[in-house]
């Protein structure tokens, strides 16, 4: 801040005003920023969610004074991560969703363009993901569907979504855990909650997984049996025990964060943390989590940094055990 102790004339004045502005990002010039989020999906997803999500509370807490969401959808999130990177380099200004099954996708998709590119500003929320089956399915407990998979790993087909994403690693710690082989992981991998509903309805699939509220309305009409949570504990409100509780030692949260460009300065760097910080901190922010159902898995720029570093390791030795990452 600049403090002005005595009079200045107006050549002065707008002299230092234009050296202030020299110096100072575009969110600390302007007050509140205007900002585009990249959402690397098709709209409707858990990325999409999440940014509009983003736009609504940052506008709604005044900590933007405008927010544009563009979507990029394609190979797990990193068609949009490449076109991020390579365009919007040095702009303080843009921002990109990503979460693990980004983290997954660079891997598996060996794509030229990876997340150390990126200038990791917050993560944000946290959801469990839950293992269903038909309701006719002869798998009444997720032991039913260890046995299975101890019995023969590849006659149990998943599904899911990317492929290395988010279901498809919880599908293989499952199959580890039980005794199975998680080489032979029978993943296939669907654009969206609806087609591997079909898929499981037409009993062309053995089991799926997906966030809770993907499948609430199916397994609240019967026609899913929910298995199995993901979390570490149950949710509120929801009477599925996860997968610890019934003796299999996996836990696995589908993690989203947001990342700014490269090139930005440390600066401008802080400047877009403080905005998401005071995002996360509004009761706007609070009510879009409890209506969705995330968990506040809020991790500052530095925490978020370190957690990726040892989570893109995790996630690579999870890919490796099942054959997606040489």
């Amino acid at each position: 801040m600049f403090l002005f102790t005595k009079p200045l004339r107006r050549a002065g004045l707008m002299l230092a005003l234009a050296t202030t502005a020299a110096f100072t990002t575009p969110a600390m010039a302007q007050g509140a920023p205007e900002l585009k989020i990249m959402a690397p999906a098709a709209p409707g997803g858990g990325w999409d969610g999440a940014s509009r999500s983003l736009q609504q509370a940052m506008v709604a807490a005044g900590a933007a004074k405008s927010v544009q969401v563009v979507n990029v959808p394609g190979a797990g999130g990193t068609v949009g991560l490449a076109q991020f990177v390579n365009n919007a380099k040095g702009d303080p200004n843009q921002l990109m969703t990503m979460g693990i099954t980004m983290v997954g996708a660079v891997l598996t998709n060996k794509a030229p363009v990876g997340l150390e590119a990126v200038t990791p500003i917050a993560r944000l929320t946290g959801d469990s993901l839950v293992v269903v089956v038909p309701a006719n399915s002869p798998h009444k407990t997720i032991k039913d569907l260890a046995t299975a998979l101890k019995t023969d790993t590849s006659k149990v087909v998943w599904a899911g979504g990317s492929a290395g994403g988010a279901d498809h690693i919880l599908a293989a710690l499952i199959a580890k855990a039980a005794g199975g082989d998680a080489s032979k992981v029978n993943y296939v991998p669907f654009s969206g909650g609806g087609e591997a509903l079909a898929e499981m309805l037409g009993g062309r699939v053995t089991a799926g997984i997906s966030g809770y509220n993907e499948f609430e309305s199916m397994i609240k009409s019967g026609k899913l049996r929910a298995l199995a949570l993901s979390s570490g504990s149950r949710m509120a409100g929801v009477e599925v025990p996860t997968l610890k509780e019934q003796g299999l030692n996996v836990e696995l949260i589908n993690w989203r964060g947001i990342v700014a460009a490269p090139g930005i300065t440390p600066q401008q760097k802080t400047a877009l943390a403080a905005v998401v910080e005071k995002t996360v901190k509004s009761q706007e922010w609070k009510n879009i989590l409890k209506t969705r159902g995330w968990d506040d898995a809020y991790m500052n720029a530095d925490q978020f940094t370190a957690f990726m570093k040892t989570e893109q390791a995790s996630v690579k030795d999870v890919l490796t055990s099942i054959g997606l990452v040489k």
